[in-house]
């Protein structure tokens, strides 16, 4: 975040059940969670934003765009999928890092314990969900960025796949970088993000998927 504090007003809200808010009674989906972040939106901005997702929240942030493209100006989607085939064969399968338990055990609400309870969910979640297909993306009507890194857990097929959907798509690709590609690059994203943002982009010389 610190790269882009002073061109952005930054709202960071935590998702259902991750840092400081509280998990929700039932299952946790992606729809569901867009439905929060809509409602955030709607009651306490009334403006449509900037809307970066990351991971999960690079699919929340799909779905607010679908949902509700009123809100949402140009969304940034980070090293997430429109479909769960979309994943590298045997990511969901991966065990979860003893400090990714510990990042969650130092500010929820509902204590470490609950952190089973939550990636349960998760998993569940995760076994059929996304599952957007691309004639949906083209309903996105809004520039839409997709950033990943070169040797992220999404497949670079899929990755292209959803910016050749998307009607006003554009791709990043980071060098070096995993699925930590924010973190680890965090100038070179920012700055991507801030020119993709940028109102005077100037037309390309050899234009293809944009020619028209």
């Amino acid at each position: 975040m610190e790269p882009l504090i002073g061109t952005y007003r930054l709202i960071t809200p935590d998702q259902r059940g991750r840092g400081r808010t509280r998990d929700m009674p039932g299952p946790i989906s992606h729809e569901i969670m867009a439905e929060d972040y809509i409602s955030l939106l709607d009651e306490q901005l009334g403006e449509p934003v900037h809307l970066l997702g990351y991971s999960d929240g690079a699919v929340v942030a799909l779905f607010v765009a679908l949902k509700r493209p009123d809100l949402v100006t140009d969304p940034v989607v980070v090293s997430g999928v429109y479909h769960r085939d979309g994943w590298a064969p045997g990511v969901l399968d991966t065990e979860v890092p003893e400090f990714m338990i510990d990042s969650y055990a130092e500010v929820s609400p509902d204590g470490r314990a609950h952190f089973t309870v939550v990636a349960v969910k998760l998993t569940q979640m995760r076994s059929t969900q996304p599952a957007i297909t691309e004639r949906e993306l083209a309903d996105v009507s809004c520039p839409t960025l997709v950033l990943i890194g070169d040797d992220d857990e999404v497949l670079l097929e899929h990755a292209v796949s959803f910016y050749r959907a998307l009607p006003q798509g554009e791709l990043a690709v980071v060098p070096h970088a995993s699925h930590g590609v924010l973190v680890e690059k965090p100038e070179l994203c920012s700055s991507m993000i801030t020119a993709f943002h940028g109102s005077d982009k100037p037309a390309t010389y050899a234009p293809i998927q944009r020619a028209n």
